[in-house]
């Protein structure tokens, strides 16, 4: 028996409804359920032709608003935010560059994470359906000059399982994480920096 192609269509079409609706509640839910957060994650960094041009790993930490503590094994790497700047420390350089955290992460994975405001006013929020497993999500900056050209998630049964980050040159970086925690008992002490003896210091 032949469906009429009329049916298919909107059997198609209500499947990704579905699908995009799916995306949207995963993320207002996790959003809404999940103050702080700890996780591992491996990250891997595509160029413009689809070749990997670099490899990393290590774990993150977040709470809501505006405080977050992203470590990179190597090469080693901190970046913490404290709520009103963010630190990033590169110890091969022994260098601490210090910025606002306005100017530094309006339109970074870390605002969608740790956000202070609402999250649609930096982002436009679009649902882009199933793939791999995951339902995923495409967050747009609104602010134009980021160097961000596309955020996304995927969630996998109500949990975020993976991000991407697409720059402005065609570049993409994936990170997949592993082992998430939702609402674990955060030490205070973990999103204050205090910068190595004899560190650089650039910013304020």
């Amino acid at each position: 028996m032949r469906v009429p192609s009329f049916l298919l269509a909107v059997g198609l079409g209500l499947s990704a409804a579905l699908a995009n609706a799916n995306a949207l509640n995963d993320f207002e839910a996790f959003i809404a359920s999940t103050q702080s957060g700890r996780a591992n994650f491996e990250q891997t960094v595509f160029d413009p032709k689809g070749k990997v041009s670099q490899k990393n790993s290590g774990t993150l930490q977040f709470t809501r608003p505006g405080k977050f503590r992203w470590v990179y094994t190597k090469p080693a790497q901190v970046i913490v935010g404290d709520g009103k700047k963010v630190s990033f420390f590169d110890q091969d350089l022994n260098q601490v560059t210090v910025r606002k955290l306005e100017q530094a992460f309006s339109s970074t994975p870390a605002a969608l994470l740790a956000g202070k405001g609402a999250i649609d006013s930096a982002f436009t929020l679009v649902a882009s359906g199933e793939a791999e497993g995951m339902q995923w999500l495409d967050a747009l900056p609104r602010q134009k000059d980021a160097g961000i050209e596309k955020i996304r998630m995927g969630f996998a049964g109500g949990n975020l399982a993976a991000m991407e980050l697409q720059d402005a040159f065609g570049n993409r970086t994936r990170l997949s994480f592993s082992k998430f925690e939702r609402n674990p008992k955060v030490d205070a002490r973990d999103y204050l920096f205090a910068p190595p003896k004899g560190a650089d210091i650039i910013g304020e």
